[in-house]
């Protein structure tokens, strides 16, 4: 037999509201932090003992609480970010629920003290597993301290589940870690059983935010990361994405933020996913630090009760913002536009917005080969058997400025003004690796793999100028699919017909397919299909077709691309320079490789003690 209905006593509630909220020690220190930063803080002192299991301590010199809203403060579901509707569609706070200090309240011995900026005296109030105590004076400088001990004393159950202290601890210091890169003005402190761990300085300009980024991902990505700067459609995107060559063996440096709120968002992943698909080694993922803003009621950031997650209004909209934007960005990687010897105070970045390193252009290298125009009048020329363009201008270049015969290398006189990124050729080293001078030292390629990428752009840039080739089955295929693929196949029927796939509804769950592009010809057009659907249902497009065609376009450049053991000359080493320097994505071949690399004359200089 059910049992009467009754309404929850408060402390009951407020401890179910912290199943939902507080999972470990971590979770408590978000909180705080956040609480923090919402006050206006620019210094927050984080104390943790046992790993957050016995105490956790959070100050900090934010705006302060008056005497008489302690009470409120520990209250459930008492804020002051929210007071009606209107200000939920638009919450620009990272607390708004009011529940927080409760719930932390109901499982630990909790004590607040508080001080107003504008007032000389401070009060503390103290809650006992619930239980609300008398505030009172204590003393205490502008801002609040937030002292939680015991966690899960009167909830033995969850503090079982608690994994060891260093582990806590961990977790601690990682969502400190997380929180310091989107707030770089203020001040981090951690410590840990009396012991500092970790001090973040403010950063005031770029080049200190990149110092903090580093300080969080270490040295090796802010050394090959570009540089992020791009609004458009009511939208920012901010930050610095690593280089495909940089790529980890697992996702655990990834940092995305939506106004400011650290988020996992499957839209957000894909779109990520999607941009690097054309540079990545497979198994590989991306390192990133991005900051997406727009405005606020776009976004609903209450769909979860820890806050990770939010829902995009327009999320079609959102995602192809974040795939044009990065796919765009990663695009002018080409070789040499990002060095990888230190040539300017923020060295090792680019600029997509405001060009601090200067990629190469076809502009300045006479494009990509073939027929195009070159600097100062030079003329790409095909070389009977390699597809290289044979740049001749550079020799006249030579003698111009040397006065006599051409030689390898730079001329002596040469500023480095006028050096193309990736210099001029020396040598070929066991058939396999060019070796170039440029401004900075040594540069070494490896040539199949540099070609590879060239031929590969050049065949997909020749499919996109000639238009797609389709082929017409013999026999329509018909399909079952869902009703919303069935949906999305009739939406996106123009679309998809663009890219060789021709489709239409033929029922509420069926859809008939009847041509492909002539390059998926022999392919599972069963299962294309329906990922290709499975996509636009769920994220308003897809590049299932484009990617299935590019890996065909890869596998091609690659066997028609020149082959270890093959000697070149010196005009056909400086014309594949050339051609790298003016293709898209060159500084990596199709699988994800490194092109080439740098060698610094400081690091030559290390390799034989030099200067010491």
């Amino acid at each position: 037999m059910p049992s009467n209905i009754r309404p929850l006593p408060p402390e009951l509630i407020n401890q179910i509201a912290a199943g939902e909220v507080i999972e470990r020690p971590a979770s408590v220190v978000k909180e705080l932090v956040e609480n923090s930063l919402d006050a206006g803080a620019r210094r927050i002192e984080v104390e943790i003992e046992a790993g957050g299991a016995r105490r956790i301590c959070v100050r900090d010199d934010g705006g302060g609480i008056a005497p008489e809203q302690l009470p409120l403060a520990v209250a459930s579901h008492a804020t002051s970010k929210i007071g009606s509707f209107d200000d939920l569609e638009h919450v620009a706070t990272m607390g708004f629920r009011g529940e927080a200090l409760a719930s932390i309240a109901s499982v630990s011995r909790f004590a607040l003290t508080s001080r107003p900026r504008d007032t000389d005296a401070a009060f503390r109030i103290e809650v006992d597993g619930g239980a609300i105590g008398d505030s009172r004076p204590a003393p205490h400088p502008p801002g609040s301290s937030v002292d939680v001990r015991d966690l899960f004393y009167n909830v033995p159950a969850r503090r079982k589940f608690l994994r060891t202290e260093r582990t806590e601890f961990g977790r601690i210091d990682e969502l400190l870690k997380t929180l310091s890169l989107v707030h770089e003005h203020v001040e981090f402190r951690l410590s840990h059983n009396g012991r500092q761990v970790r001090l973040l300085r403010p950063a005031a300009d770029e080049r200190a935010a990149l110092a903090r980024v580093g300080e969080v991902l270490g040295e090796t990505f802010t050394e090959a990361s570009l540089r992020i700067d791009h609004a458009a459609a009511g939208m920012r995107l901010s930050g610095w994405v690593g280089l495909p060559t940089a790529a980890r063996s697992q996702a655990d440096q990834q940092y995305f933020y939506v106004n400011g709120r650290m988020v996992r968002d499957k839209v957000v992943a894909h779109a990520v996913r999607q941009a690097y698909a054309d540079v990545l080694f497979h198994g590989r993922h991306p390192a990133f630090v991005l900051f997406l803003e727009l405005d606020p009621a776009g976004v609903d950031v209450n769909v979860h009760p820890a806050k990770s997650e939010v829902r995009f209004r327009e999320q079609r909209l959102v995602h192809d913002f974040l795939f044009r934007t990065l796919h765009e960005a990663l695009s002018e990687t080409r070789a040499g536009s990002v060095m990888s010897q230190p040539v300017a105070p923020l060295a090792g970045t680019q600029s997509v917005a405001d060009g601090s390193i200067p990629a190469a252009s076809p502009a300045m290298f006479g494009g990509s080969g073939g027929g195009g125009r070159a600097h100062n009048g030079g003329v790409w020329r095909s070389q009977a058997g390699l597809s290289l363009g044979v740049r001749e201008a550079p020799l006249a270049d030579y003698q111009a400025l040397v006065g006599e015969a051409p030689q390898r290398g730079l001329p002596a006189s040469t500023d480095d003004a006028d050096i193309p990124p990736l210099g001029y050729a020396l040598a070929q080293l066991k058939s396999i690796f060019v070796l170039a001078e440029n401004a900075h030292g040594l540069v070494l390629v490896d040539m199949h793999a540099a070609h590879e990428r060239i031929t590969y752009e050049r065949m997909k840039n020749a499919r996109s100028g000639s238009g797609l080739r389709t082929q017409m089955l013999l026999v329509p295929l018909a399909l079952a699919v869902s009703a919303r693929e069935a949906e999305a196949a009739e939406e996106h029927a123009e679309a998809l017909a663009g890219w060789g796939l021709e489709l239409s509804r033929s029922g509420p769950n069926q859809i008939t397919v009847r041509r492909i592009p002539a390059l998926l010809e022999g392919a599972d057009v069963s299962q294309l299909t329906r990922d290709v659907l499975g996509e636009l249902a769920q994220h308003g497009s897809s590049r299932k077709l484009e990617e299935l065609e590019n890996e065909l376009l890869s596998t091609m450049a690659c066997h028609g691309s020149v082959r270890a053991g093959r000697r070149l000359s010196v005009a056909e080493m400086n014309a594949l320079l050339r051609d790298m320097e003016a293709t898209e994505r060159s500084g990596q071949c199709n699988h994800g490789r490194p092109t080439w690399v740098q060698l610094g004359m400081h690091e030559l200089d290390r390799l034989f003690n030099r200067g010491r």
